[in-house]
């Protein structure tokens, strides 16, 4: 695993079991260990590939009834307001991803959470909260100063030219803005 990325992602919702179990096998023979992957969705595919943990979607199983399934998955809880942001770790996530902060090309159209919001989220969330949508190497600073446990990322590396020189610039920001290690970035 790149010493630049804490985890890898897995999210794409359109995909079959089959499919994304596929993938997830690719992404271990490319030496990307299974311990830094967290399936999005997915209890079922993260159990079958030994992966780290699972992101569960306002959609999935409740975090409840996925610990109960997969007691030893670390399970995240996306959450899109205080409330939920409180109410996570009461349902047994261990962490959430909190968004959309800014303006996101993956969220065309909805309001963005803004930073007032994460802060918010922040002082009533007793897990730690990673802050995702519109994160940008120049606005990473802004978002750990509101206390956010990481950053998530996806198109800002995945759409990018160089994929690489993106994630050094952002885990750059992420240090310059002082944040010490955690969640990831």
């Amino acid at each position: 695993m790149h010493p630049l990325l804490d985890f890898i992602h897995l999210r794409e919702k359109q995909l079959s079991a089959r499919e994304l179990l596929d993938i997830t096998g690719k992404l271990l023979l490319a030496g990307v260990p299974a311990s830094k992957l967290i399936i999005n969705d997915r209890v079922d595919v993260a159990l079958a590939a030994c992966a780290a943990g699972v992101q569960l979607a306002w959609h999935s199983l409740p975090p409840a009834a996925a610990r109960a399934a997969a007691p030893a998955l670390r399970l995240g809880k996306s959450v899109h307001s205080v409330q939920e942001a409180a109410e996570a770790g009461r349902q047994g996530a261990d962490f959430c991803l909190f968004g959309h902060v800014f303006p996101s090309v993956c969220k065309p159209g909805q309001q963005e959470r803004g930073l007032a919001q994460l802060a918010d989220a922040v002082c009533v969330c007793d897990i730690p909260l990673i802050a995702i949508g519109g994160i940008t190497p120049a606005n990473t600073g802004l978002v750990v100063r509101q206390g956010a446990a990481g950053i998530a990322v996806m198109s800002g590396i995945c759409s990018a030219k160089d994929p690489l020189a993106a994630a050094r610039a952002y885990r750059t920001a992420v240090i310059q803005a002082g944040y010490k290690g955690g969640e990831g970035a």
